[in-house]
C-alpha cells in the first residue's frame, strides 16, 4: 500500500543531526548559537509586506496555476539583465513559472522527468555528492536508481561530468546541480555549465540547475545555465534552472520562487499544479512581482552576507586551513571528524553545526565525502556570527 522507497527518509538530514545532538544537554550557560540551518535572519524588505498589504483585497480569489503576466515578466526581465540573455531567449508565457519556493519543485521534478524506464532500464537520477537531500527526495518517488556523483576537493567540489559512465548517462533521467553548491559555495564556471547542458541534450536527460544561492556572492557574479544556453544555442531545450526569494530577498517564510526553461517541462509543471498543485496566491504573486524588480535590498543583504565573510577570514583564517567559498552563506570546513567535531561543539560549546556526512551518501569504496567536514551557516547579523565563530576557535 504504501511506497517502499519512501522508507528511507528517516535519513533526512536533520532528523540525523537531531538524533545526534538530541539528548545532549550543552555544558555551557551561554546562549545557544545554531549555525546549523541556512535560515536567513536578517529581515526582507519591507516591500514585501507593503506590497502584500495594498493586495490584501485579492485574497479572496483563487489565484492561476502559471501565475499572472506581471510576474512573469519581472521574472523574465530579471533573467535577461542579470544573465546578459537575448531578448528573445526567455519567453515569459512559455519558459517560466511561480513556484513555491524551490524545495517543492526539486523534488516534483521526481515526478514530472522520470518514467517507468529509460533505455530499457531503470532510470538513473544522477546527484552531487554531498548535497542538498531534497534531490535524494526526487530519486525517492519513483522506480529510480539514484547515483551519487562524488564533489570534492580535487574537483572544486563540482561532479566530475566526465566521470560519468556510459552506461549511467543512456539511462540518466536528470541531473542535478547546484550552482552556487550547497554546503560548498563553488561556483560552476560558464564551460562547466556548457558541458553539462551538452550531454543532457545528447543523452535527452534534464539538467536541473539550482541556483537559489546566485545572488549571494563575494567578487564577480555568479554565470547561470542559461547563460550558457544562450552561449551554446539550441534554445532553453534540456534544462530548466530555479530561484527563489528566500536567499535573495530573506524571505524564506514567503515560499515564492519560479523555474525557467525548457517549454515542456514548463507546460508538465503547469498541468500538476492545474490538477494538485497549489498556486502562488495573488498577494503573494505581487509582492515576489515587486521583490524581483527591486535590487536596492539585494545589494544590502549581499553585504551583511559578506561582513560575516570577513570575520570568518579573521576569526578562522589564523588558526586553520581556511579559505572564504566564492558564493552562499556557508562554511566547510575541513575539520577531520564532522560528526566527532558537531558533537562536541553543542555539548561545549553551545555552537551548533551540521556534519558533512549527513550530506552525503557512502561510495562504493564506503567512504563519505563530506566526512572530513562540518557546514557552519553565517546567518546571524554581524555581532553574533563573531560570537559564534570565536567560540568555535576557544573549543577547536
Amino acid at each position: 500500500m504504501l511506497n517502499p522507497k519512501l522508507d528511507t527518509l528517516d535519513e533526512y538530514t536533520f532528523f540525523r543531526l537531531n538524533d545526534l545532538l538530541g539528548d545532549i544537554k550543552p555544558k555551557t550557560n551561554r546562549e545557544p548559537i545554531l549555525l546549523s540551518i541556512g535560515e536567513p535572519q536578517n529581515q526582507p524588505p519591507a516591500l514585501l509586506a507593503e506590497t502584500i498589504a495594498a493586495n490584501a483585497d485579492s485574497w479572496n480569489r483563487y489565484p492561476p496555476p502559471n501565475g499572472d503576466e506581471p510576474f512573469r515578466l519581472a521574472v523574465t526581465d530579471w533573467l535577461t539583465r542579470r544573465y546578459r540573455l537575448p531578448d528573445e531567449l526567455v519567453d515569459s508565457d512559455k519558459n517560466v513559472i511561480p513556484v513555491p519556493g524551490t524545495r517543492e519543485p526539486l523534488f516534483m521534478l521526481g515526478v514530472l522527468a522520470v518514467g517507468e524506464e529509460k533505455s530499457g532500464q531503470t532510470p538513473a537520477v544522477l546527484i552531487p555528492n554531498p548535497h542538498y537531500h531534497v534531490y535524494r527526495g526526487a530519486a525517492m518517488v519513483g522506480r529510480t536508481e539514484p547515483v551519487y556523483l562524488p564533489a570534492r576537493a580535487e574537483t572544486n567540489f563540482l561532479p566530475d561530468l566526465d566521470a560519468i559512465t556510459p552506461e549511467i548517462l543512456a539511462r540518466a533521467a536528470i541531473l542535478y546541480i547546484c550552482s552556487p553548491s550547497n554546503p560548498q559555495g563553488t561556483v560552476a564556471p560558464l564551460d562547466y555549465l556548457k558541458r553539462a547542458i551538452t550531454l543532457a541534450r545528447e543523452h535527452d536527460f534534464l539538467l536541473a540547475i539550482d541556483e537559489c544561492y546566485a545572488e549571494i556572492y563575494r567578487g564577480a557574479e555568479p554565470p547561470g545555465a542559461l547563460q550558457a544556453c544562450a552561449e551554446l544555442g539550441g534554445g532553453l531545450d534540456n534544462v530548466v534552472v530555479l530561484h527563489s526569494l528566500s536567499k535573495r530577498s530573506s524571505a524564506a517564510g514567503m515560499r515564492s520562487g519560479f523555474i525557467a526553461g525548457d517549454e515542456r517541462l514548463i507546460a508538465r509543471y503547469t498541468q500538476l499544479v492545474t490538477f494538485g498543485g497549489s498556486p502562488q496566491p495573488l498577494p503573494i504573486l505581487r509582492a515576489a512581482t515587486a521583490l524581483w524588480r527591486d535590487e536596492d535590498h539585494v545589494v544590502a543583504n549581499r553585504a551583511h552576507y559578506a561582513r560575516n565573510f570577513t570575520a570568518a577570514q579573521e576569526i578562522l583564517g589564523p588558526v586553520m586551513n581556511y579559505h572564504n567559498p566564492e558564493a552562499g552563506f556557508f562554511l566547510w570546513l575541513d575539520v577531520g571528524d564532522g560528526v566527532a567535531v558537531a558533537e562536541r561543539l553543542w555539548r561545549e560549546a553551545a555552537i551548533k553545526t551540521l556534519p558533512g556526512a549527513f550530506m552525503a551518501k557512502e561510495e562504493a569504496d564506503g567512504t563519505n565525502p563530506g566526512a572530513r567536514y562540518l557546514r557552519v551557516a553565517l546567518v546571524y547579523e554581524e555581532t553574533r556570527t563573531r560570537e559564534g565563530l570565536t567560540r568555535m576557535v576557544e573549543l577547536l
